[in-house]
């Protein structure tokens, strides 16, 4: 099976995996034997936040991802553009897949039920994932499209919080 894109979205995906992999590996070794690991009541209330979570956040990937595919041209590799994209959710903010993809190692490590990894794990992999668009996801996407992409951030906050943005991003598609 052949994958169309480019070496750094491969990367990118193999650093997720291995980062909600890992975590859930490390913390389990840790928590196996926290009483909290082995209440059904946590696990059952962990696992339907997490799921929630997971939702929302698939969601959010989905509905960037669909917008996003609009700046792809003809043979353009997946998750890869060659137009700036600034209309739907991107009028709200500059990175809504990756906002929403920040929360899958929160939802992942509810869904496992795994405290160490709720605690710390996952808080310190949002924060890894928040520092990788930070610096490399913007400065790919500053090289790509140069002085529009500058006027672009000049109007358009990385992430956006206001409740229409938030909607808009999370909102179920038919």
């Amino acid at each position: 099976m052949k994958i169309n894109t480019t070496p750094s979205v491969v990367v990118r995906i193999v650093l997720w995996l291995f980062m909600l992999i890992g975590g859930a590996l490390y913390t389990y070794s840790i928590d196996k034997n926290d009483l909290l690991f082995h209440s059904p009541l946590f696990h059952l209330l962990s696992a339907l936040i997490g799921l929630f979570i997971l939702r929302l956040a698939f969601r959010a990937a989905a509905n960037g991802g669909k917008e996003l595919a609009k700046g792809r041209g003809e043979n353009m590799p997946r998750l890869e553009t060659n137009k700036l994209v600034t209309s739907g959710i991107y009028k709200c903010m500059r990175h809504p897949m990756l906002f929403g993809l920040t929360l899958l190692p929160l939802g992942w490590a509810l869904l496992l039920g795994l405290p160490t990894f709720i605690t710390i794990i996952a808080p310190l992999e949002m924060l890894f994932i928040v520092f990788m668009i930070t610096v490399f996801e913007e400065m790919e996407v500053k090289r790509k499209f140069g002085n529009e992409y500058k006027i672009y951030a000049q109007r358009v906050p990385m992430v956006s919080f206001k409740r229409s943005c938030l909607k808009r991003l999370f909102k179920r598609r038919a």
